[in-house]
């Protein structure tokens, strides 16, 4: 079932992405070299919690931290650890969710460690090129295939493949609420965008062959062929106006500077 949010429940669930979004900026500031992923995790959920908010990934379905960190060819859902230290040329996904009056944000932004390849960053710019590409399409009335195959066009068309296996998804009060939100398929195909609905669009783009394989530790998402992966996500409200995009990148941005992707 698609729930249809009213404008008082898409202000708090801006206000949940918002944060999520500082929780990010905050991260920008910890991405090195040397750093663990356990530290970069240990960052957020204090910077969550010191903002009166709850780490919306923190015990869900399991999963035991407050963030994911996925490096270098981990596609999403890696799990924070003392071991996996970061190193020069790295990338780090990072997906963070909080809970806020009953509410929920998700937002993911992929930082490079250091300086990184060339074809390593043509990637990673094709990806969120991708995101905001997906997000045009988000416009009342038309499909969740506009949006899915925006996305796979043009990462395709830069050489890229797009993941199927993990895809996008509506979101509120829960974590993940239908619709599905795919990465890949047709025009005009899927559910209608309808005023209220919230979603999270999320390119999941590999450098390589799309193959995926499921880590056991039962959470991490890797390339098969062991190359690079990028992911970004923002949060969107279908309005009649246009997408309002509720997440944010402007405080990863404000941080980085001219090495923002």
């Amino acid at each position: 079932m698609i729930f249809l949010k009213t404008d008082e429940e898409l202000e708090l669930m801006w206000e949940a992405n918002q944060l999520v979004g500082k929780t990010l900026g905050e991260l920008a500031k910890h991405v090195a070299p040397g750093v663990s992923t356990l530290r970069l995790n240990s960052v957020a959920e204090t910077f969550i919690r010191d903002h009166g908010a709850s780490p919306a990934f923190l015990g869900y379905k399991g999963f035991p931290a407050s963030i994911c960190t996925s490096v270098n060819d981990q596609v999403v859902h890696g799990i924070p650890s003392e071991k996996v230290v970061l190193k020069e040329g790295d990338v780090i996904s990072i997906d963070c969710g909080t809970k806020w009056k009953g509410f929920t944000g998700d937002s993911a932004y992929t930082f490079c460690v250091g300086e990184v390849s060339i074809e390593v960053m043509r990637l990673l710019k094709a990806t969120k090129k991708a995101l905001y590409m997906g997000i045009s399409q988000a416009v009342e009335g038309k499909r969740v295939g506009d949006i899915s195959h925006a996305v796979q066009s043009f990462c395709e068309s830069k050489g890229f493949t797009v993941v199927r296996e993990l895809i996008g998804h509506g979101i509120g009060r829960d974590m993940h609420e239908d619709p599905d939100v795919p990465n890949f398929g047709h025009s005009g195909s899927g559910d209608k965008l309808r005023n209220g609905m919230c979603i999270c669009i999320e390119p999941m783009i590999n450098q390589g062959r799309r193959n995926v394989v499921f880590e056991k530790d039962g959470w991490t998402v890797r390339t098969k062929d062991r190359k690079y992966s990028a992911h970004y996500e923002h949060c969107i409200a279908i309005r009649p106006e246009g997408p309002r995009i509720l997440s944010s990148f402007k405080f990863v941005e404000d941080v980085l500077g001219n090495k923002a992707i």
